[in-house]
C-alpha cells in the first residue's frame, strides 16, 4: 500500500508541476490543436505530425519536448475523426472504422452529436492507455532486465514478423520482406562490436548508419505527399456540426462498450509495430458482434463510432507501454516518438526508468493532461479546425514536403540526410504502390541494432551454439511463437487446415420449434 500510495503522491506531483507551468501548458494546448488540424487533413497523420515536431524540439529541454510531442501525438490520432464523420473522408487510417458509422450519423443531422461522442470516447480511450502504462511499464522492465542476448534478439525478430504478419494487405510474406529491408538498412554503418564497416561503399557519412529521423521521414512523409499530389484529392460535401456537446446518458449507457474497446485498443497497442488503425477495425468487428443492434453497423450506430474512437486512443497507451519497458514501438507514431527520445538522450528499455527516475510517471502525466486537452479543444474549436479543410491540398502538401526537408536538414545540420531521405522516400512509395507495407520496414530499421548486436554477443558467448535458446523460458516461448507464426502462413498449414475442416466439420446447431 505504501509503494501505491508513494506513487500516486509523484503522480499527482508531475501534475502539478505541468499545471502550474503556464509555458508548459501552453504548448500542450497548442501542440494538441496541431496535431487535430494534421489528423484531420488527409494525407497527414499523426506520424507525420511527430516527426516534424520532433525536429523543432532539437533546442528545447527533454521535459518540455515531451509535452509538445505527446499532444501532437494525442491530437493527431483523434483528429481523423473530423473529416471521417463529416465528409466520410477519414484523415488518418485509425479513423477509418468511424467514418463506417461516423457519415450516415451526419447524414441524418447528427454530426455534432457524433463529433461529441467520439471526443469524449477519445478522452477516456486515452485516460484508460495511461492507467495500463503508468500499471504495466514497469513491471515489464523489471522483467526485461532478467533478458540476456538472445532474449533480445528474438523480441526484435517477433516485432519485426508480427508486424508483417499483421499489416500486410494480402500477402504476409511482404510484410516480412519490408521487415528484412529494414533490418539490412539497419545494418549499414561500421558494427557495433568490432567497428567493422558494412555496406558503406567508402562513404564516411554511413560510418555511422542511417540517421533514423530522415529515414521515418522519408518513409512517412514522402509517400504520403505523393499519392495525395497524384490523387488530386478534392473534398466532398460537408455536413453541417451543429451542437457538439456530448450526451453523458449516453456515454453511461455506453460503459461496456468503452471499457471493452479500450481494452482491446490497450492489447493490440502493445504489439509491436500495428497501429491505431488495427486498433479500430478489430473494436469495430466487436461492438458489432456484442451489440443488440449489430446487424444495423453501417448504418449510423453511435456504439460503432465510440467503440473505434476508444480504442484509437487507448492504442497510444498500449504502443507506449513496450516503447517504454523495452525499446520497441507498438505503432508508427510511437517508431518516431522513439526517434524523438533518442533524440533528447533517452535510451527507451529496461534501464530507462533507471538512468531517469520518474520518468514513467512524467509521460503518463502528460497523456492524462492530453486527453483533457483534446476534449476541450474537440468540444469548443471543431468549428473552426475543419476550416483549414478549405485550404487547397496542392497548396498544403508542398508546405508539408519543404518542412520534411528542414525537419531532416535540421538534425546535425547535414545535406547528406537530404540525401538519405528521398532515396527512403521514393522506395516506400513504390514498395506501399506494391502493397508492401511500411510499418515492417520501419520496425526493422529501429530494431535492426538490437537484433543484430545481441544475436553477434549471445553468438560470442555461447561460442556459435544455439542450444541456449532452447534452455531459457522466455527465449523458447519467443521462438516457439515466430517458428509457429510463420508456419501458420505456409500453403502447407493451409492445406491442413483445410483437410481438418473437411475430416472434422463443424455441426449445425439445431433450433428448436
Amino acid at each position: 500500500m505504501e509503494m501505491i500510495f508513494g506513487t500516486l503522491q509523484s503522480f499527482f506531483i508531475e501534475i502539478g508541476m505541468l499545471l502550474i507551468n503556464p509555458g508548459a501548458m501552453l504548448l500542450l494546448f497548442a501542440s494538441v490543436i496541431m496535431g487535430i488540424i494534421f489528423g484531420a487533413t488527409p494525407g497527414l497523420t499523426a506520424t507525420l505530425g511527430v516527426a516534424l515536431l520532433t525536429t523543432l524540439t532539437y533546442g528545447m529541454s527533454p521535459a518540455t519536448a515531451m509535452v509538445a510531442l505527446m499532444g501532437i501525438y494525442v491530437g493527431g490520432v483523434y483528429g481523423g475523426s473530423y473529416t471521417a464523420i463529416l465528409v466520410n473522408i477519414p484523415g488518418t487510417a485509425a479513423a477509418a472504422a468511424t467514418a463506417m458509422d461516423g457519415y450516415p450519423l451526419a447524414k441524418k443531422g447528427k454530426a455534432g452529436m457524433a463529433l461529441g461522442l467520439t471526443t469524449t470516447a477519445s478522452a477516456i480511450g486515452t485516460f484508460i492507455g495511461m492507467i495500463f502504462v503508468v500499471s504495466f511499464s514497469p513491471l515489464i522492465s523489471s522483467l526485461a532486465l532478467e533478458f540476456t542476448s538472445f532474449e533480445f534478439f528474438l523480441l526484435a525478430l517477433f516485432g519485426i514478423v508480427i508486424s508483417g504478419t499483421l499489416t500486410s494487405q494480402d500477402l504476409a510474406f511482404k510484410g516480412w520482406i519490408a521487415g528484412f529491408i529494414g533490418l539490412w538498412m539497419a545494418s549499414i554503418g561500421r558494427e557495433k562490436l568490432q567497428t567493422f564497416p558494412r555496406f558503406t561503399f567508402g562513404f564516411s557519412e554511413l560510418d555511422s548508419g542511417l540517421d533514423l529521423v530522415p529515414v521515418l521521414i522519408g518513409a512517412f512523409g514522402i509517400p504520403q505527399i505523393m499519392q495525395t499530389l497524384r490523387d488530386d484529392f478534392k473534398y466532398g460535401e460537408m455536413a453541417d456540426v451543429g451542437k457538439i456537446l456530448p450526451s453523458w446518458r449516453k456515454i453511461g449507457k455506453n460503459f461496456k462498450n468503452i471499457l471493452r474497446s479500450a481494452l482491446i485498443g490497450v492489447g493490440i497497442g502493445a504489439v509491436p509495430g500495428i497501429g491505431e488503425d488495427i486498433a479500430g477495425w478489430v473494436s469495430y468487428g466487436t461492438a458489432k458482434k456484442f451489440s443488440k443492434d449489430g446487424d444495423k453497423f453501417g448504418t449510423g450506430v453511435e456504439e460503432a463510432v465510440i467503440a473505434t474512437e476508444t480504442a484509437n486512443n487507448a492504442c497510444i497507451g498500449g504502443a507506449m507501454i513496450p516503447l517504454l519497458s523495452l525499446g520497441v514501438p507498438g505503432s508508427p507514431p510511437a517508431a518516431m516518438l522513439l526517434g524523438a527520445l533518442l533524440l533528447h538522450g533517452f535510451n527507451p528499455g529496461p534501464m530507462l526508468n533507471i538512468d531517469h527516475p520518474g520518468f514513467y510517471l512524467q509521460i503518463t502525466a502528460i497523456l492524462l493532461l492530453a486527453s483533457i486537452c483534446m476534449w476541450i479543444c474537440g468540444i469548443l474549436l471543431a468549428k473552426q479546425v475543419i476550416k483549414v479543410l478549405k485550404i487547397p491540398i496542392s497548396l498544403f502538401m508542398p508546405v508539408i514536403g519543404v518542412l520534411c526537408i528542414i525537419g531532416s536538414y535540421a538534425l546535425g545540420t547535414r545535406i547528406f540526410n537530404l540525401y538519405l531521405m528521398f532515396p527512403v522516400g521514393i522506395m516506400a512509395y513504390f514498395l506501399t504502390e506494391m502493397k508492401y507495407p511500411i510499418a515492417p520496414l520501419v520496425i526493422g530499421v529501429i530494431l535492426g541494432g538490437m537484433a543484430d548486436t545481441n544475436l553477434r554477443r549471445a553468438l560470442m558467448v555461447s561460442k556459435g551454439s544455439f542450444l541456449p535458446v532452447l534452455t531459457r523460458p522466455v527465449a523458447l516461448i519467443l521462438f516457439l511463437v515466430i517458428v509457429i507464426m510463420v508456419f501458420s502462413q505456409t500453403p502447407l498449414y493451409k492445406r491442413m487446415a483445410d483437410w481438418m475442416k473437411a475430416k472434422f466439420p463443424k455441426k449445425e446447431k439445431q433450433t428448436s420449434k
